[in-house]
């Protein structure tokens, strides 16, 4: 489902475990990427109006007065992502402040809230989307809900090549998480 211009691409997937690699087929690997993760499930309306107020910024998005190509999608109805490129450099600091504002200003409008930084987020044995904090994400590990097969995410990517790669949803065998958290093997 599209809304707006060409620029928009608006995904939805309910249970997908890697991202294709035609996600944004018109921007190059080398693309920055941001992924914000909303802290409860955004509805179809949330989610067209999200997009719509972003599809207006990136019309205009310029970085030093040169034109950002930029889209925009919503994956299981929490993770925005914003993927963007100049194409005779780098999006510049400036134009990555404007990018966070836009971003920021339509979630604050839509009552949007963020997950925090430190937040874990997985897919529970229903395929859900959950977010926990980390301790108590430990104890999803210790009680058998999360295993070493349980899906993460990783919001912290920054380019879309990581992204198409698969590395933004992953076995958590498979991710920092296994390590950091030293999830047990199934065996």
């Amino acid at each position: 489902m599209c809304i707006g211009s060409v620029y928009c691409i608006l995904f939805h997937w309910s249970s997908l475990s890697f991202m294709p690699p035609s996600l944004f087929p018109d921007l190059p690997d080398h693309s920055r990427l941001w992924v914000y993760t909303a802290a409860e499930p955004l509805s179809r309306a949330v989610q067209a109006d999200l997009i719509e107020r972003l599809q207006a910024f990136m019309d205009d998005w310029t970085s030093h007065q040169r034109p950002v190509r930029a889209r925009a999608t919503i994956q299981d109805d929490r993770f925005v992502m914003l993927a963007a490129t100049v194409d005779d450099g780098d999006v510049s600091g400036c134009g990555i402040d404007a990018s966070v504002n836009a971003i920021d200003d339509a979630a604050g409008n839509l009552d949007v809230r963020w997950a925090g930084p430190l937040d874990v987020i997985y897919r529970d044995s229903n395929g859900k989307v959950d977010i926990v904090s980390r301790a108590s994400f430990r104890e999803l590990i210790a009680n058998g809900a999360v295993t070493e097969e349980t899906h993460v995410f990783d919001p912290s990517l920054t380019t879309l090549a990581e992204l198409r790669k698969g590395q933004f949803e992953q076995q958590a065998a498979d991710a920092w998480h296994g390590r950091v958290f030293q999830i047990p093997s199934a065996a």
